[in-house]
């Protein structure tokens, strides 16, 4: 078996995954790792949970050691599209960096500005941004990314897809042309292939199982609802379930008010949509995480910053505008290899709509006709009559039952603050 040692990492960093339980690296982690490493451009291709942010953020880490960063000026830039998925990858390597002495800082939208320039006052080594806090940081003259020695694109597709490129490379153009560059993504074509073109030199190809094996190991469903009134119904059954749940919405506002129908049944749901304040979206990600919050609904664009695990069902409320964002909601079940259940909602005027998507996507999901009451919704999906107390708007303190579910649960204060604890990972996700 191999170990992250064997990979080349130094030992205070493998001595942090020990402590963490993290001992085998996932595939994509033991083949990039090392040429992450010895300095060669790599691009990785994969979906997200195959444990890409320790494969860049790792070597990084390790070959920023043991030289001095400026204030304002890191030595290392990592690119994200999503604020959640920039927090996630300083959280997972805050540890590791700090075993060598290093710190790692975040600075995405949605935060007082003026919070990033004071910690910018101070060195810092490893940046990770969305590209337009670093293109407000940069027009303030707060950050320079002149000095920047290895810089890694994470989800370059979706930063695509969010039309994110153009800021992309104007950071890109500032930093110093021979640094070496990583790129991940879960697809290398179009706009990311012209991009690999232009600012990479010579790379290596690393693919772990794509997009498509990974929904394979997911159990997918349509399920036939006649009307709006039924699928309301529906809803309520299934999040009132055991477990944690995700539930996708093709609006903000439908986010919104899907949380307000939740909670009005006791079932302690949060949403997470681009309008959200950065403090809510942290306390949703991290009552979801710890599972204070059983049940998150959220848009597309939230998608692919939720790195959760345990997330036992996603749920297409409403049926995503095309193939690529079924496959992306889909991926935040059955990660790493574990298992998980995908079901959409269809009404009978969105049938064609929705199988001609899945067969895009390259899905083959068994239909059912489903009712709130019937016994093959509950098999499915372990809905269940919602019997809760009404729940007040996140952030409110109010004693609840920690779901919605016909037994409840035991006793919590909903106050919108769960603890800052992550949970432990035993495996090379990251």
């Amino acid at each position: 078996m191999t170990s992250f040692a064997d990979l080349g990492l130094p030992r205070p960093i493998t001595t942090v995954l020990q402590k963490q339980g993290i001992t085998e690296p996932f595939p994509i982690q033991a083949a990039a790792i090392p040429d992450a490493l010895a300095g060669r451009d790599v691009l990785g291709r994969g979906p997200t949970g195959s444990g890409k942010t320790f494969t860049f953020g790792l070597p990084m880490l390790a070959r920023l050691a043991g030289a001095p960063s400026r204030p304002g000026h890191p030595r290392g830039l990592v690119l994200a599209p999503t604020r959640e998925l920039a927090t996630q990858i300083r959280e997972r390597l805050d540890d590791p960096a700090a075993a060598l002495g290093l710190r790692v800082l975040d600075v995405v939208g949605g935060v007082n500005i003026n919070h990033h320039i004071r910690s910018l006052a101070a060195p810092v080594d490893l940046l990770v941004a969305t590209p337009g806090r670093a293109e407000d940081l940069i027009n303030q003259k707060k950050l320079f990314l002149d000095q920047v020695e290895v810089t890694a694109l994470d989800e370059a597709d979706q930063m695509a897809d969010m039309g994110f490129l153009p800021q992309v490379r104007k950071l890109l153009d500032r930093t110093p042309p021979r640094g070496q560059r990583l790129l991940f993504s879960a697809t290398l074509d179009g706009d990311v292939q012209k991009l690999i073109e232009r600012y990479m030199s010579d790379p290596v190809t690393h693919s772990t199982a794509p997009v498509q094996a990974a929904v394979d190991t997911m159990e997918h469903f349509r399920l036939l609802i006649g009307d709006r009134d039924q699928r309301s119904e529906v809803v309520l059954r299934i999040a009132a379930r055991e477990g944690k749940t995700i539930m996708f919405m093709r609006t903000k506002h439908g986010v919104d008010r899907q949380v307000k129908k939740l909670r009005r049944v006791g079932i302690n749901a949060q949403g997470l949509h681009g309008d959200k304040g950065q403090g809510a979206r942290v306390r949703a990600l991290e009552g979801f995480g710890d599972g204070t919050t059983p049940v998150l609904v959220a848009t597309d664009i939230a998608a692919r910053g939720i790195d959760v695990d345990d997330v036992s069902l996603v749920v297409h409320v409403d049926p995503p505008a095309e193939h690529k964002a079924y496959l992306h909601r889909a991926g935040r079940t059955a990660r790493a290899g574990s298992s998980g259940t995908v079901v959409t909602l269809v009404l009978d005027e969105q049938e064609k709509e929705v199988q001609q998507l899945m067969d895009k996507a390259g899905v083959s999901a068994t239909p059912v006709r489903v009712t709130p009451d019937s016994a093959e919704l509950a098999k499915i999906t372990g809905a269940r009559k919602p019997s809760g107390s009404p729940l007040p708007p996140p952030g409110q303190t109010q004693t609840a039952p920690r779901s919605g579910g016909a037994r409840g649960g035991k006793p919590s204060t909903v106050s919108g603050r769960p603890s800052r604890r992550r949970p432990r990972r035993s495996s090379g996700r990251g």
